[in-house]
Parts: structure tokens; sequence; C-alpha cells
């Protein structure tokens, strides 16, 4: 099995976390809680009440663990395509597989890296709601003093188990959109590329960016429902599954909550897309 996918996945997911995190930061807090009256008032409110440093809340954590999800995520997939046509990547260019094939490999990929990333994901959305500013003598103290206290209080309060909170939806999330992640790609990368050539910097990144938008377009009101549940029950609200999620989450604020946080997604989307495919596609060639 190749590994150079691995790598080049993993070195490419680590870019793409450092350049996305802050715009990540907003669109959980948008998410699953009621209190912003948009982007730039959730943006100002971070930056009043935690500095700059409250946009990286939660990265120190996946700064490596994400790194290691991109790097299954690009592994499988690349792998998958080899064992459905035989290709290397450096062929695929003279070779292109069927967009079906893209496709089935991309959820393949989807579907193994949702449970790799479910507790780091999970930890992440914790302390990226924590709106506490940092702790000082007499100032109110946060819930989770950092990721490994998170990890040990939810193993005390609910169990190894609680890591998973949210696992379910996150695969449902993730196995069709990064189909339709590397389908998009591929595509446009193929309309702008002679063909048994590499496509130029200019396209991978507007196909890399133009594929992070389509993935999370179709992500996000799966997204808005596994931030709910991993927040259930630390806000009051307790949820008894996936569906009673979605019915509560609509009877209270309407069917638009579910595509809530989509314009910072699709936002934050296009650079760290065309960042993350075009590290790496350069890591591929140099190897």
């Amino acid at each position: 099995m190749p590994v150079e996918e691995f790598v080049a996945g993993w070195i490419s997911g680590a870019l793409g976390l450092v350049l996305g995190h802050p715009f990540d930061t907003i669109k959980v807090r948008l998410q699953s809680q009621n209190k912003y009256r948009g982007i730039l008032d959730c943006a100002v409110q971070t930056y009043q009440h935690e500095s700059i440093l409250g946009f990286f809340k939660g990265m120190s954590f996946p700064i490596v663990s994400i790194a290691i999800v991109n790097s299954v995520l690009f592994g499988i997939y690349s792998n998958v395509l080899l064992v459905l046509t035989s290709t290397t990547h450096q062929e695929r260019r003279s070779q292109p597989p069927s967009y079906t094939n893209v496709f089935i490999a991309g959820c393949t990929g989807g579907f193994v890296q949702a449970y790799f990333l479910a507790p780091f994901d999970l930890i992440k959305v914790r302390l990226q709601n924590q709106t506490e500013p940092r702790a000082q003598l007499g100032s109110l103290q946060p819930r989770y003093r950092g990721p490994l206290h998170c990890v040990s209080s939810i193993i005390q309060k609910e169990g190894p188990q609680g890591l998973l909170r949210g696992s379910g939806t996150l695969m449902l999330r993730d196995t069709p959109t990064l189909g339709i992640y590397f389908v998009t790609y591929e595509w446009l990368c193929r309309q702008y590329t002679p063909k048994g050539q590499n496509p130029t910097s200019a396209t991978v990144l507007v196909a890399g960016g133009c594929a992070g938008i389509a993935s999370w377009v179709a992500a996000t009101p799966l997204d808005v429902i596994k931030c709910r549940m991993q927040m259930a029950g630390l806000k009051g609200q307790v949820y008894h599954g996936v569906l009673d999620c979605m019915v509560s989450s609509a009877r209270r604020e309407g069917p638009g909550v579910f595509f809530r946080g989509l314009t910072i997604n699709s936002a934050r989307a296009f650079p760290v897309n065309a960042v993350t495919f075009l590290s790496y596609e350069y890591l591929l060639r140099c190897w």
C-alpha cells in the first residue's frame, strides 16, 4: 500500500487547519449557541471577551489529530482508487478514473475518517464553545482547562463511549459529502487541464476551493445536528437521538437553523481546501 498519500494528506491537513481554525470557531459557536446575531457579531464578541486567542481555542489538540485524520482520508481515497482502477496517483492524469469510482473512493475515505475524527472533533467543539476569557484570578473558570482535562472529564461523566458522542451523525455527514468533494475536484481539474497533463497551481487552487464549498453546502445541515449532539446536556438541552435533535431544532428555530453557519463554512472552505489540495498535489509530484 503506497504511503506517500498518507504523508501528503497529513502535511496538507495541518496547513489547512491552521488557516481555517478561526473560521471554524465562529461556525461552531453560531451552530450551537443562540446568543449571536450573525457572523460579525460572533467575531466581535469573541474578540472583545477573549482576545484574538479566542479564535484559536481548541486548536492545539487537533493540529496533530486532524492532520492524522486528513492523512487517513487522502490515503484511503487514493488506495481505494488504486484497487478499483489499478492506477497510481501519477498515472491518473493520463488514465482518469470514472466519476463513479472517484465517488466510491471518496465515500469510503469519508466513512473511515469519520470514526478517527469523532473523539478529536468532540473535544474541539467542546473547547470552542467555551466563551470565558483566559483564566485569571477571581474570574469565572472555564469548564475545561485544556484538551486533556476535557478528555478526562468526558470519560469520568459519560464513560469512554462519551468520546464517540455525535460519531453517527459525523459518519452520515462525511460519507456522501466527501464523495461529492472529490468528484467536484476531479471534474473541475479535468475541465481546465489538457488530457494527460497535470493541472496548474491556479487550477488546483480553484478546484480545491470549489470542492470545499460544494461539500459544505451538502454537509451543513448534518453539521448543525452534529454540533448540537456533541454539546447535548451541557447547555440544558438533551436530545434522544439524531431525529429528536432535528425535530426539536426545527420546531424551536425553524428550518433555517439547518443552514446556520453555511456562509462562514463557505468562506472558510475555499481557502482551506485550496491550500490543502495544492500542498497535497505538490508533495506527491515531488515524490
